[in-house]
C-alpha cells in the first residue's frame, strides 16, 4: 500500500545501538519494542547529543512530540497517542503488582548494576562513549553518585543495600517466571506495555552484561524467561534486520545499522528529514553542549570537594573506575 504524502511521519528518537541491540538504552529499547508490538510503521533516528538528557527517547508524529520526561513517561505517551496495548488486561488483579515489580524492583536493580555495580563499562558504552573522555568520565561519576544518593548507599551499608536490591530482583524474576509459564506474553497471551518494559530489561541484562553479572546469572536460571526473550528478540529485532552486527559496538554513530531494514522501522539520517520546532531548538543548543558540560563539571567537582571536606558523603576511588582504559 502506498503511503499518503499527507500522512504524518512517525519517528522514534533514541540513543545509539550497541551490544547487538538496535538501541542500548533500556528506556529507548522499551519504547522501540512497544511500537513493534503495536505494529506501527515508524522511523528510527539516533540522537547523540545530550547523552544525559531525560527527554530521550521521544516520539514524533508530524509536529507533535511525546518526551520520556512527560508526566506519563514515554510508554504512557505511546499508549495515549499511538495504541493502548493494555486495554482488557490492565484491570486484571495481577497487573498492578507486576507493574510495580518491573518499574521499581527490576528498574532499581538494572540501574544499580549499570551505574554502581561491577559492570559499569556497559553504562559508559551506552551513554558516554561518543563524548571526549574527561567529560564522559565525570558525567558517569556524577550519575553514579546520584544513583548512590537515590538508594542511600554509603560505604557502611553498601553490602546490605546490594543484597536488598538483588534480593528484590530475584523475587521479581521468580514471580514473573511463574506468571509467564509456557505462554508467549505475560497476560492473556497477548502483548502489553509490561512485555515491552520487561523485554527491554531482559535484553540489556542478557546482552550488555557479561556472564559474571549477578542479574544475568539469576535471570538465566529461569528457562522460560530466557525462551520468552529469545523468541521475541528473533521476532522483533533479528527478523526485522535492525540488530547491529557488532555485539559490542562501543563507538556506534548515528549511521550504524545492521544493513538494510526489512521492517516497518527504517534507519534515517537526522539531517535528511524536516525538523520540527523542538528539533531546531535541540540543534541550536547542541553547539553549546560541550561548553555547558565543562562548566557543569567544574561546578560539580567544586561542590563535591566541599561535601567531602564536610565529611557528609564518601566516594570510593572506584567511582571513577568503570573499566575504561585511558
Amino acid at each position: 500500500m502506498e503511503t499518503n504524502e499527507n500522512t504524518p511521519t512517525n519517528t522514534l528518537v533514541v540513543r545509539k545501538p550497541c551490544f547487538g541491540l538496535p538501541i542500548g538504552c533500556p528506556q529507548c529499547l522499551s519504547a522501540y519494542i512497544y511500537l513493534k508490538l503495536s505494529q506501527l510503521p515508524f522511523n528510527l533516528d539516533y540522537h547523540l547529543n545530550y547523552p544525559d538528557s531525560d527527554q530521550i527517547p521521544y516520539f514524533e508524529v508530524g509536529d507533535s512530540v511525546t518526551y520520556n520526561n512527560d508526566k506519563e513517561g514515554i510508554i504512557g505517551g505511546l499508549k495515549r497517542d499511538v495504541s493502548d496495548l493494555d486495554v482488557g488486561v490492565s484491570s486484571l488483579p495481577e497487573w498492578l503488582p507486576t507493574k510495580v515489580m518491573l518499574t521499581t524492583w527490576l528498574a532499581d536493580a538494572l540501574e544499580y548494576e549499570l551505574w554502581v555495580g561491577s559492570h559499569a563499562l556497559s553504562a559508559y558504552s551506552i551513554y558516554y562513549s561518543d563524548l571526549p573522555w574527561p567529560i564522559g568520565k565525570v558525567l558517569f561519576w556524577k550519575k553514579a553518585h546520584w544513583v548512590k544518593q537515590k538508594h542511600e548507599i554509603s560505604k557502611d551499608n553498601a553490602e546490605v543495600k546490594e543484597e536488598e536490591i538483588y534480593g528484590r530482583a530475584n523475587s521479581a524474576y521468580d514471580a514473573l517466571s511463574t506468571l509467564l509459564g509456557e505462554e508467549n506474553y505475560l497476560f492473556e497471551n497477548r502483548a502489553s506495555s509490561l512485555d515491552a518494559i520487561f523485554l527491554a530489561h531482559a535484553l540489556v541484562v542478557l546482552q550488555a552484561f557479561p556472564e559474571s553479572s549477578i542479574l544475568r546469572t539469576n535471570f538465566s536460571k529461569h528457562a522460560n524467561l530466557v525462551r520468552y526473550v529469545q523468541q521475541h528478540k528473533e521476532e522483533l529485532i533479528e527478523a526485522a534486520g535492525t540488530s547491529p552486527s557488532n555485539d559490542h559496538n562501543f563507538g556506534a554513530s548515528s549511521s550504524t545499522s545492521g544493513g538494510p531494514s526489512t521492517s516497518s522501522s527504517k534507519f534515517k539520517s537526522r539531517h535528511k528529514k524536516e525538523k520540527t520546532k523542538e528539533e531546531k531548538k535541540h540543534r541550536k543548543r547542541a553547539k553549546y553542549f560541550v561548553v555547558a558540560q565543562l562548566v557543569a563539571v567544574v561546578l560539580f567537582l567544586s561542590i563535591m570537594s566541599g561535601i567531602s571536606d564536610g565529611g557528609e558523603v564518601e566516594l570510593d576511588d572506584g567511582d571513577l573506575d568503570y573499566g575504561y582504559d585511558e
